[in-house]
């Protein structure tokens, strides 16, 4: 499976300095400190526009990020405290990349205030994180098919789908963070400052629609969610390359416990693309999300209601000797089947040839899994059972609650790189490495193999 890419943004130079005035004099290095953190993923940010998709250094930008975040909010602290002013309304240039406009390219636009570099830079590291997931599920490949490897050659391979399962679910807390937590903080600064008077000023880019930001958090559950039910299936995916078709395997998972895995992925996937369809931004609100996000959704979303739909007809096949299952097995692999055929046909319209081949061979393989499951089930009901099909209705009628496999990580933002000397902590100019909000720890954790990382949450998806 490929997992979505984020086009991360780039920003504009901006010289802490020259927007925060500092009558004391204490917070000098501070301040300079703070202007070089933001300077360094500047560059990074350009260096990776510049760069090849497979090139790209994803984790760099991450490291980064939290390297830069903590001097943020430190400033952010001691202007609330008022041991630093503001000169003026602070304004930000960053690119909107999620954002629809007729040349396809990421305008540069001006955000007031600095809780809106503080959404820039989460949503930033956001997608990052996603983007590291993506490039490692991609290294992978399609190793639980491969014949020739041994058990523990595919346990290794295992561990870091899991990490990309963790990496999708802190990115998912990023996202919720934003929409909960720092929007809101942005609209109550501008509504303070009485900015939303001029309109150019406190003009709302699409990326800080609480509905968009949302939808990128259910989007990350729902690619963590399908890379837990892969895990959950390499065993017995390995098992029927060497035996492929009917009969499962006996190392398959139950199909009902699958199902409704599927069903939970397809609710996120169904939410986000919900969300992100009525999210808009813009001087005058008209503003959509970029059409590559909400294809992409769309097509996830009929993907996974077409697994939903396999799932419970195998799991119905696999109970035929029960009245009404044959019939029910038929009907479901039918459904999943004729979804299956028409995302072949071109689905959402996804951009991108290497994407749509992906995609292509990916919907092939489960057209040919659902048809043999459905020619077998099929074959025993015209021999043994002879049962009607229902209908969709009463199909609709039968399908169960999702089931999450994963759980989302919030996340804790880190701490300040110093505070304002009326704090009872006093004035420090070093991040606190050892406080709870230690992102860039964590993220060490998860690339290099360890799933007790500090502040990782719960992830049952890999440990059924």
């Amino acid at each position: 499976m490929s997992c979505y890419v984020y086009e991360l943004p780039t920003t504009g130079n901006i010289s802490f300095s020259e927007i925060l005035l500092d009558q004391t004099g204490q917070y000098t290095h501070a301040i300079a400190n703070a202007t070089a953190a933001r300077s360094s993923l500047r560059a990074a940010l350009k260096e990776s526009k510049r760069t090849e998709d497979g090139e790209r250094d994803h984790l760099k930008i991450i490291k980064i990020i939290d390297d830069y975040l903590p001097h943020l909010y430190g400033i952010i602290e001691c202007v609330d405290a008022d041991d630093l002013q503001t000169r003026t309304h602070p304004v930000f240039s960053w690119r909107t990349t999620l954002s629809a406009n007729i040349l396809n390219t990421s305008p540069r636009q001006s955000v007031t205030g600095l809780f809106s570099d503080l959404a820039f830079t989460l949503l930033t590291y956001g997608s990052a994180l996603c983007n590291l997931a993506a490039s490692s599920v991609t290294s992978l490949g399609q190793y639980e098919r491969e014949r020739a490897i041994t058990d523990a050659q595919r346990k290794v391979k295992d561990e870091k789908l899991n990490f990309s399962v963790q990496l999708f679910l802190k990115a998912a807390g990023v996202f919720s963070h934003v929409a909960e937590s720092v929007i809101p903080q942005w609209e109550r600064a501008l509504e303070e400052s009485n900015v939303k008077a001029d309109p150019l000023m406190g003009l709302r880019p699409v990326e800080f629609n609480r509905e968009l930001v949302l939808a990128l958090s259910r989007f990350s559950m729902a690619e963590a969610q399908t890379l837990a039910i892969r895990k959950l299936l390499t065993k017995s995916a390995y098992d029927s390359t060497l035996t492929p078709g009917p009969p499962l395997p006996k190392s398959h998972p139950s199909p009902k416990l699958i199902a409704k895995l599927s069903l939970n992925a397809l609710e996120n996937y169904s939410s986000a693309l919900s969300l992100a369809k009525g999210a808009r931004g813009g001087l005058q609100g008209n503003t959509e999300v970029t059409k590559d996000i909400t294809r992409w959704l769309g097509d996830e979303t009929t993907l996974a209601s077409a697994l939903s739909h396999k799932w419970l007809g195998v799991d119905a096949g696999e109970q035929s000797s029960t009245p009404g299952k044959a019939g029910e097995s038929i009907g479901f692999l039918q459904w999943a089947k004729t979804e299956l055929e028409d995302l072949k046909d071109g689905g959402h319209g996804i951009s991108g040839l290497r994407r749509k081949e992906k995609r292509r061979e990916r919907v092939s393989e489960e057209i040919e899994s659902t048809s043999s499951f459905l020619s077998h089930y099929k074959k025993l009901n015209n021999t043994l059972h002879f049962e009607p099909i229902p209908p969709i209705a009463t199909l609709q009628s039968l399908i169960p609650t999702g089931t999450p496999a994963v759980t989302l990580k919030p996340f804790t933002p880190p701490s300040p790189a110093f505070r304002p000397s009326s704090s009872t902590t006093g004035l420090s100019v070093e991040p606190q490495v050892n406080g709870e909000g230690d992102n860039s720890r964590e993220v060490d954790h998860i690339v290099q193999g360890d799933s007790t990382a500090p502040n990782s949450g719960s992830t049952r998806s890999v440990y059924f």
